[in-house]
């Protein structure tokens, strides 16, 4: 957690971060990444972001360490129903464990906005689902980008021992 350098951050963070149900998505694989890593980085951004605007930071931080807070549940289903049902999922366990105001449950709920239809209510909420977007979208890229490398690597290695071979 040192790629966040800020001690108020993780202050905000420490009850969530200390909950042994939210941490079991440090084992759940996501965008390349585990989902633990990838919620990190969507409050820590949406948070300098929002306390750059002199926006409900707090609540923003927590709500968006919170948006992906969901493990199995959705295994099951196809990829759409994935996407537009996870968030509301993730909002039913994060008010299980945590006492979440309405903006909160707003930007879990609607993280994942256009899909799930339902446009979010605040300004924080819309700098949530941006943020998630972009994160989503840097993750995927550089964990294709680390599979290429590790693709063309194994590729030389084929080729360089083939030439071996054939000597």
């Amino acid at each position: 957690m040192g790629k966040y350098d800020n001690d108020e951050f993780f202050e905000i963070l420490e009850p969530v971060l200390n909950n042994d149900n939210f941490t079991g998505l440090e084992n759940i694989r996501h965008h390349g990444i585990t989902r633990l890593d990838h919620c990190l980085r969507v409050s820590y951004f949406s948070y300098k972001i929002c306390k750059a605007l002199r926006l409900k930071y707090q609540d923003v931080a927590v709500a968006a360490l919170l948006h992906d807070f969901f493990t199995d549940e959705v295994d099951d289903l196809n990829i759409i129903k994935r996407l537009r049902l996870h968030p509301l999922i993730a909002c039913e366990n994060a008010c299980k464990y945590f006492n979440l105001n309405e903006m909160q449950q707003d930007i879990i709920k609607t993280h994942m906005f256009p899909i799930t239809f339902t446009p979010p209510k605040y300004i924080e909420s819309w700098i949530v689902d941006i943020v998630d977007d972009v994160a989503a979208i840097y993750e995927k890229v550089h964990s294709t980008k680390k599979e290429w490398r590790a693709a063309t690597t194994f590729l030389f290695l084929v080729v360089l021992n083939y030439i071996k071979f054939f000597k």
